[in-house]
Order: C-alpha cells, then structure tokens, then sequence
C-alpha cells in the first residue's frame, strides 16, 4: 500500500485544475486555550492551504511550535500535540505554497529571535520584490533558512535598528511590495498587518477578553468569536494589554481586495463586506443569466465551486436546477494534484455523471471559472458519454488572461487558456455545444458597483484585465518557485 501510494504521489503531482490561494492564518490573545482554539480556527480556513499547518505559542516566558505536513485534523488531533503548545497567545497557518518548495521548513509560522526578543510571523500573500530583498540582504551576510519569501520579512524585521519591535516591523513593511496578510506574535503582543491595497483579507474578533485575528469570518464562527471588523488596507493593529491598538503608516490608497475572494476562494459563509460569499456568487449567476439566457431543460452545477452561481442561474431563468455531477468527498489529496498525461483520471476520481438525471437533457453547466480547460473538457465529455443531448458551459467569471504575483497560485500566461485562445476556440477545445462568461461589468454588477470604474478599479482584478494595483519589482520569468528556490541554494552554498 506505501509503495502504490507513493508511486500516485509521484504521478499526481502537479495537476492544479483551481487556481490555488496561498494560505490561511490565525492568532488569538490572552487565552488559556489558545493552542486549541487555533487549530480549530486552522481548521475552519482548512480549504485555504492543505500541504502544512503549524502553530506558534508563548507561555510568558518561551515560545513553543509544532509544524507539521498535510491537514489540520490529522496532525492536531492529539491532547499531547496541543499539550506541547502552552501559553494564552498563539498564532497559527495552513499552507498551500506559491514560493518556495515543500520541505517542513517552509511550513509556517516561521519564528526566530532579534535583540528585543522573539517574533513569530504567520504570512498569507506573495511579496513582489522578494527576490530582490533577498538577494540584498545574502550580500549583506544575512543566511537564509528556508526558501519562502516569509522569511524575508522576519530577516528585515530582526535586522531593523529601531529600538521597539512595532517600529522594526514598520520599517520591515515599508520595504516590502505585494499583496499580504500577517499574523505575528511579540511575547505577549499579538500583531495584524494588512497590505496598503487590501488585497489579502484579515479580520478582526473578540472571545470574551480575547481578541483573534483571522483569514475569514468562518474562523471566527468556529470558535464563537464575535466578528469585529475587517483589519483595513494599509492598518497594522495589535493587542497589549487586552486593548486594541490601531496604527496606519503607509500612505493612503483606495482598498482593493481580491476579486477571487468573492468567486471562489472564500468559504461560503464567511462575511465579505457585509454578505456571505455565497451571496454574491448566487448574484454571479444571476448576472450570467441575464447576459447569456438559452432554452434548456437543466442547469447543472460543477460541484462544489459551481453550486451557488448555478442556483442564482436556475432561479432567475426558471430552469430545474439539479446534482448532474457527483462529487466524491473523500478523495484525498494525493488524487487532487495529477499530472498532466493522466489528467483524466483525477477528474474521473472526484466526479461521476448522475446518469438518470441528464439523459436526454439539454444542460447549462456551471462552474465559477476556467483555467487551462482540461477539467472542463474532460467533465463534458463525461456528460456527453452519459447521455446528455446538449451541453453549454457558462462560466461565472471573466475570462483569465493574466498570471498573479500577490499570493494565488495561478499557471504562467501560456497555460492560460483565454489568455491563448479565442472563445470560440476554446469552446471547440472543452467539446461544449455553446461557451459564455460573466463579463468584467456583469461581475462587478453582481457585487452592487454600477460598472467597473477603469480609474480608480474597486477590486484587484488584475486575472481579467492585467491591471495589476503593486509593480512586479522581481524578474520572475515562468517559474516562481524555481526562481526562488535557485536564489536560496546559492544562498546557502
């Protein structure tokens, strides 16, 4: 059995059908069981990153920290695991890796010690001059341990001159570029950073004389938190002495979050701007209908991405809305991540055709996005193979054109299949009878904006439109991880 799973790990590798985010974090103050509490808020941002997790504790006098590859719930699950993190502060990650390798190293939060003492750092975002910084600090003499661009933050933090540990991390950011939320632990100060953009999300909770800073609301939810607000763009806040300290030292900018927080990365209850993120991809679907109405019998969600824009489909065009595809749930990581040549196979080990339901059936099939379109053409076929007379996808996003710096790990832009191809072409190439997505306009619709406004845009939506809000200071060619990877074993040679 080790050796067969071993050999699917091999060939599963690189298959990435989503695009993927980066990571979750969390960090709770003054409270008893901060260890547990964190795991559990990891485990509500589980579908944030499912290659590591960790938590970082301090108990008044030493820090304590357990990383550990894979999910939450197989690492955590253990009293003497959570015994091994005492203390009333703690933060907290789940990683899915756009820089650096997989090695349990580059698991965060990363921790190390500086002349005001320790610091913890929990890092969800890309930098944009990482390797640039990077490659600065080596000729300075400064040795690297990992291969994540996290670390350059906490060297930047320890090298600072400044006397007080906010003002090493403020003269940190200030040389930072990207998109970012931090989570860090001072001793007994718990600190959250918002990037000057906003495009990484963060908030903010209260449990009781506990605050906690989170991902999303539904790791607030977990553990009974109250949802306090959103940390702002360009905010750093922090707890000392269980008040709530707000400081804004970069330069105001007009927030922009990141557009596929509302389409897909978000869990769907978790509160964006006042609504739950099924919300709005319900009204996605909705505006899809209105801009690509067609006569069919059934609309038929790509699960579980799919499922709310479908409903907001089924709804507005009056069309049965059904289960044509059953999502296998148990299918573990190992069949998540295929390669290319035996790309057929994953999509066939995560979903099956309802066979009674679309026999005979002309079907809109609905998913929130497409990448490469090798999953989609794959699905359509199965369809098709089961019975279906027609099938017209409609996607409820834009088009995506262009690749992301800021922490999403997108293919480069010759994977892209609309950055390549025409829709029509690439309606031909996924099979489909008919291919439609949500426009840029319609998106921002659905979200409550009148239209998109080009000047000043209200989102990061550089995947549809290629205006990015941050400058790429790196020259990153077509491989991040590789770039930064090469940089480190130099580095460290």
């Amino acid at each position: 059995m080790k050796k067969i799973t071993k050999i699917l790990k091999k060939k599963f590798k690189n298959f990435k059908p989503k695009l993927k985010e980066e990571c979750g974090v969390f960090g709770i103050s003054d409270n008893q069981d901060a260890s547990t509490l964190s795991t559990l808020g990891l485990h509500a941002l589980q579908h944030r990153g499912q290659e590591g997790c960790g938590v970082v504790t301090f108990d008044g006098k030493k820090y304590h920290s357990e990383k550990r590859f894979g999910l939450v719930g197989d690492n955590f699950n253990k009293e003497e695991v959570l015994k091994s993190l005492p203390g009333s502060f703690a933060i907290a990650h789940n990683r899915y890796s756009t820089t650096g390798g997989t090695t349990l190293r580059n698991i965060q939060p990363f921790y190390a010690d500086t002349n005001t003492g320790g610091i913890g750092v929990a890092h969800n975002g890309n930098l944009t001059n990482a390797i640039t910084l990077r490659r600065k600090l080596v000729e300075d003499g400064a040795i690297f341990y990992t291969t994540s661009d996290t670390e350059t933050i906490v060297q930047l933090i320890a090298r600072s001159k400044r006397g007080k540990v906010i003002d090493k991390i403020i003269d940190a950011l200030f040389q930072i570029q990207g998109g970012y939320a931090l989570v860090m632990l001072a001793r007994d100060l718990l600190i959250g950073v918002r990037d000057p953009f906003g495009i990484r999300p963060l908030v903010i909770g209260k449990l009781k004389d506990s605050y906690v800073f989170a991902s999303e609301t539904c790791a607030l939810d977990i553990i009974g938190a109250k949802y306090v607000r959103d940390v702002e763009n360009g905010e750093i806040v922090y707890v000392e002495n269980k008040k709530l300290i707000s400081l804004k030292p970069f330069p105001l900018k007009k927030i922009r979050p990141c557009v596929f927080e509302y389409i897909y990365f978000s869990r769907p209850d978790s509160i964006l701007n006042g609504k739950c993120a099924y919300e709005y991809r319900k009204n996605f679907g909705v505006e899809l209908a209105k801009e690509t109405s067609i006569d069919a019998d059934l609309v038929v969600p790509v699960p579980d991405s799919g499922n709310a824009a479908a409903i907001g489909y089924s709804q507005h065009e009056k069309i049965n809305f059904d289960l044509g595809l059953i999502r296998n749930h148990y299918v573990g990581r190992t069949f998540i991540e295929p390669a290319q040549k035996i790309r057929s196979l994953g999509v066939r080990l995560k979903l099956n055709a309802n066979k009674s339901t679309i026999k005979n059936k002309k079907i809109v099939l609905v998913d929130d996005s497409l990448v490469r379109g090798t999953t989609s053409h794959k699905i359509v076929k199965m369809l098709y193979d089961f019975g279906a007379k027609e099938v017209h996808v409609r996607i409820a996003s834009p088009e995506i054109r262009f690749p992301d710096f800021y922490g999403v790990d997108t293919p480069t832009k010759k994977e892209l299949l609309a950055a390549n191809k025409t829709n029509e072409e690439i309606c031909k190439y996924i099979d489909a009878k008919s291919l439609k997505f949500l426009s840029v306009d319609g998106l921002y619709r659905a979200m409550g904006y009148e239209k998109r406004n080009s000047t000043y845009p209200q989102l990061t939506d550089h995947y549809f439109t290629g205006d990015y809000p941050v400058k790429l200071i790196d020259d990153l060619g077509d491989n991040k991880v590789t770039q930064l990877s090469l940089l480190s074993t130099k580095s460290n040679n």
